[in-house]
């Protein structure tokens, strides 16, 4: 963005020599804090529409899911329905039901496996052990 003097005004080298220190820092400071209000603004905008961007896939991802435990509510009772015309409904349900208590014990474990895993913040608590000793002054000794 450039800044065009209006005619008569002088110029940027004329204004420097002719302006007092003071007026000049002032005007820099207050150009800084426009530069840094626009700046804010301008990232407010961006995360305001990458949140609502987000939230819509959110959404979908979410609608996504709801439908797919439909799709398999209606699987289920389909082959609960198919294999109870080759041994009856009570033991095609009684294996449907082994069939999903298999599946949830292998994913708790292997969730909690995961869970078992995780190790944190290992570098960040590290450095900020370092921290106090950094800020203590040094005298030149040695301990």
């Amino acid at each position: 963005m450039t800044h065009t003097a209006p005619p008569g005004a002088p110029g940027p080298e004329e204004r420097a020599a002719t302006t007092p220190l003071g007026e000049l820092l002032s005007d820099v400071s207050r150009d800084l804090s426009q530069l840094f209000r626009q700046e804010v603004t301008l990232a407010k905008a961006e995360l305001t529409a990458s949140a609502k961007q987000a939230g819509k896939g959110a959404g979908m991802f979410g609608g996504a899911g709801l439908t797919a435990v439909f799709a398999l509510l209606f699987l289920s009772i389909a082959a609960w329905w198919g294999l109870g015309y080759l041994i009856g409904n009570a033991w095609s349900g009684l294996v449907i039901g082994v069939v999903y208590a298999v599946v949830a014990a292998v994913l708790a474990l292997r969730g909690r496996r995961e869970l078992q895993q995780i190790q944190g913040a290992p570098q960040t608590v590290e450095t900020v052990k370092e921290v106090p000793e950094a800020l203590k002054p040094t005298t030149g000794r040695k301990p």
